[in-house]
C-alpha cells in the first residue's frame, strides 16, 4: 500500500500541515509588510506636502506665486497640484496629490498653509 499514513482511527495523517501552515504565515507576513511601507510612503508623501505647502504660502506671501510653484514642484511628491487663494491679507496655499506609491489607492494626500501677504503687512515703521 503507498500514500499518505493512515492512523489508528482511519484518517489520513498530517503530513505537510506545517508546510502550508508555513506559506499561509508566510504569505500573511508579505501582505503586512507591504502595508506597513505603503502607510510609511504615505506618512512621507504627507511631510513633503505639509513642507510644499508652508513653502508655496511663505513665497505667494511675496507675491512670487511662479516660485511658490516651482517650490511645490520640487519638495512636493510627483503629481502634486498647488492651489492658491488670497482672503483678505492672508494667502492659503493648498498641495494635494494622489496615492503615493500606488499599493494604497484610495488616499489622498493633502495640506494647506497659511501666511500673511508681505504687502499687506504694517510694521508700524514710518515710511
Amino acid at each position: 500500500m503507498s500514500g499518505a499514513p493512515v492512523g489508528a482511527d482511519g484518517r489520513v495523517g498530517d503530513r505537510g500541515g506545517v508546510t502550508v501552515e508555513a506559506a499561509v504565515a508566510l504569505a500573511a507576513l508579505v501582505v503586512v509588510l507591504a502595508g506597513c511601507l505603503a502607510g510609511l510612503a504615505c506618512v512621507l508623501g504627507q511631510l513633503r506636502c505639509t513642507d510644499a505647502a508652508r513653502e508655496a504660502a511663505r513665497l505667494a506671501g511675496r507675491g512670487d506665486e511662479a516660485a511658490a510653484r516651482q517650490a511645490v514642484a520640487q519638495l512636493a511628491p510627483s503629481g502634486a497640484v498647488l492651489g492658491l487663494s488670497v482672503t483678505g491679507d492672508l494667502v492659503t496655499a493648498d498641495v494635494s496629490v494622489g496615492a503615493v506609491g500606488g499599493l494604497l489607492p484610495g488616499v489622498r494626500l493633502r495640506a494647506a498653509a497659511v501666511a500673511a501677504r508681505e504687502d499687506a503687512v504694517d510694521d508700524g515703521a514710518p515710511s
